[in-house]
């Protein structure tokens, strides 16, 4: 990635509704510069999307935990039919396959803790895949929507 494309890339993170116009005013180019780079960034897979952060809180899901999930076997077709099937489930916001203690994490939003209990016995205990779990509730989260890009300019 050039100069203008680090540029592009810091400028949508911080506020993906920018117009190309306002880019390019921003970044001192022709809007049909940036057009074409971002373009090429899309193409290349570097911007996978643009989304609107949303306050989980403000949707009526206050209660956040992140659930260490322990398989019972460590085959890929036991990985593949949890992923599948707990992926789709409105309470998980995120799944990822980690190393360490757990084999997969969990971060799921619900409406309060009695909610939580709930989707931890009745639907994720129940799953064969599960050999067991462990839950941390998330009291405060702090993220950094804006990635440090890195480039081979000067």
């Amino acid at each position: 990635m050039d100069e203008l494309e680090v540029g592009i890339v810091r400028l949508l993170q911080s506020d993906a509704r920018l117009s190309h116009r306002e880019l390019a005013r921003r970044l001192e180019v022709a809007p049909s510069t940036v057009q074409d780079r971002v373009r090429s960034l899309t193409r290349r897979g570097v911007i996978r999307g643009y989304h609107a952060a949303v306050d989980l809180g403000a949707l009526g899901r206050g209660a956040e935990a992140l659930v260490s999930v322990h398989l019972r076997h460590h085959q890929r077709g036991s990985y593949e039919a949890f992923r599948s099937a707990v992926g789709s489930w409105p309470e998980v916001l995120r799944l990822f396959v980690v190393s360490g203690e757990g084999d997969i994490v969990l971060h799921v939003a619900v409406q309060n803790t009695e909610r939580l209990h709930a989707f931890l016995v009745d639907r994720l205990a129940t799953r064969p895949e599960v050999a067991r779990f462990q839950t941390s509730m998330v009291f405060q989260r702090e993220e950094n929507r804006v990635l440090e890009v890195l480039s081979e300019v000067g």
